[in-house]
């Protein structure tokens, strides 16, 4: 799998579609399903998305949990009830649902921000504070970076 990369900033237009990133599509193109699935973000004044495949990764973390658990009824509705398939229109484009943009006030305008294996979706001026307490918070707090690279 492909991953998402850059930030784009893309409009709605006046029939309520806006169009995903080429290369945000592109990075999709091995997935059965044509399309993404965005949900709330449970951290963030902002839209969670990936494709199928990945969203059935979390799927799978979910089923772990104690199916009689409240954490696990808590994630099955946050994430599960408020998630939607969307699947590309001829020209890449999807109609985001109004509680989704509600969600992360977004009104005409939104940034599409690549997560690696996932990516958000920001009203603009929201993510410029977040970038920058984000930058801040891990110039702070980490003076090295203890990542392991897996070559497959």
């Amino acid at each position: 799998m492909a991953l998402f990369l850059s930030t784009f900033l893309n409009k709605i237009d006046k029939k309520g579609r806006v169009s995903v990133p080429a290369t945000f599509r592109a990075a999709l193109s091995d997935q059965q399903y044509q399309g993404i699935v965005l949900y709330p973000s449970l951290k963030h004044p902002a839209i969670e998305g990936s494709g199928m495949d990945r969203f059935e990764k979390i799927a799978d973390g979910i089923d772990d949990l104690n199916p009689f658990s409240e954490v696990h009824d808590d994630f099955t509705k946050a994430i599960f009830g408020q998630a939607f398939q969307l699947q590309f229109d001829r020209d890449g484009r999807i109609i985001i649902p109004d509680t989704l943009l509600h969600h992360a006030n977004i009104g005409d305008q939104m940034l599409f921000v690549g997560q690696g294996r996932t990516f958000q979706i920001w009203e603009p001026s929201r993510l410029k504070d977040i970038e920058t307490i984000v930058l801040k918070r891990v110039r702070d707090s980490h003076t090295s970076f203890d990542i392991k690279i897996q070559d497959d």
